[in-house]
């Protein structure tokens, strides 16, 4: 990895998609030292839904100056952009391009909650679930409440995360709530699904990332600072709950983590720093516990202990996380290994934990489609 860009998350009513996916494009290629994209990959969930837009490839290249090179969009609804990034790697791994760059985007607050919401709900079972009216917010609540019921978890503990988010995201200037919440705030805010309320979920926003991935070979002559991507890994699970083995049992994250580790060399111990998914509080729980950093149905308690926050290892989510920084889903696995490796660069403009190895972990629907990538510095 040799450049990397990324736009403020917020309401950017004054932008449409392809002005702010150039933003962070063009960012990215001045954060190298004269790069040449061969082909472009991004990531994004609802441009077709909401926007009408397909080709965003066509799109994005043509908006910064790529036309005629090869791109393509990659779609795993909130895990898009993980996936974009799994798929700019093995562009350049194959040896077919020696450079590619990554545009994860998305934009939302173009429309009522209600319409995005909507959207959203296209990442569970459309036949199974959708039809029913389950939201994205009540199929996670499903899983909150049958997580507290078997492990015991209080619900002022598992508060405990989107108040560490905010505190973070105060220090970060691309996040979207830059403001402390406390506890009591997280209990009080309103239900939106029992029992996740408003202060549990990520929020609403429009945002781009971009990176530049290349070859070593390459990645020498343009960077003074080059990032490595040592693991990869994907996993997946059954899209309608009811067809779950276990739904506190996230196989997509532990089936992901383990090949990312596997071909990283690395254990879970090792990481110093990583961003994870946390849409909402339940998703954070078991992003903890199917990355092996905590076991299972124990991630609450190690909050109560004071666990993850900046200093620790490993350190989780020092940009604010999708709960604070926000999570314009298609773009939000750009962002992540975007500020991993400006932790491991050590230029992150936010809290900077530093360290040798990073993370970045991405998912999709209800911990369906999920994307681990381990990053060296």
């Amino acid at each position: 990895m040799v450049g990397v860009g990324m736009t403020k998350i917020d309401r950017h009513y004054d932008k449409d998609m392809r002005s702010l996916a150039a933003e962070a494009a063009l960012k990215a290629l001045d954060d190298t030292k004269g790069a040449d994209p061969k082909a472009v990959v991004v990531g994004n969930m609802m441009s077709s839904s909401l926007y009408q837009q397909d080709s965003l490839g066509a799109l994005v290249a043509d908006a910064i100056g790529l036309r005629g090179r090869g791109a393509l969009k990659v779609e795993a609804s909130c895990g898009s952009g993980g996936h974009a990034v799994a798929v700019g790697y093995s562009l350049v791994a194959s040896g077919l391009y020696d450079q590619v760059m990554v545009v994860g985007i998305e934009k939302m607050c173009d429309y009522p909650t209600s319409v995005v919401t909507a959207g959203l709900a296209q990442a569970a079972d459309a036949e199974y679930e959708v039809v029913y009216g389950a939201s994205f917010a009540a199929l996670n609540a499903l899983v909150m409440r049958l997580y507290m019921s078997r492990y015991g978890a209080k619900r002022e503990s598992i508060a405990l995360w989107p108040v560490m988010m905010h505190e973070n995201a105060v220090h970060n200037p691309y996040a979207q709530l830059r403001f402390r919440v406390t506890v009591e705030a997280v209990l009080r805010s309103p239900v939106i699904a029992d029992p996740i309320r408003l202060l549990d979920a990520a929020p609403i926003g429009d945002g781009a990332a971009a990176l530049i991935l290349a070859s070593e070979e390459v990645a020498r002559k343009l960077s003074d600072a080059p990032v490595l991507i040592a693991g990869v890994g994907m996993g997946s699970d059954a899209l309608d709950l009811a067809s779950r083995q276990d739904l506190l049992d996230p196989i997509s994250i532990r089936y992901a983590a383990k090949q990312a580790y596997a071909m990283a060399g690395i254990e879970p111990r090792n990481v110093d720093v990583a961003e994870i998914h946390d849409a909402f509080s339940i998703t954070a729980l078991l992003s903890i516990e199917g990355l092996g950093f905590a076991e299972p149905g124990k991630s609450w308690k190690e909050l109560e202990e004071g666990r993850y926050r900046p200093g620790d290892k490993p350190s989780l989510n020092p940009s604010g996380g999708l709960k604070a920084r926000g999570h314009p889903v298609g773009a939000t696995g750009v962002y992540q290994v975007a500020e991993i490796a400006m932790q491991l660069r050590g230029d992150f403009p936010g809290i900077k934990c530093g360290g040798e190895i990073g993370l970045a972990m991405n998912t999709g629907g209800v911990a369906t489609l999920t994307t681990v990538i381990v990053l060296r510095r």
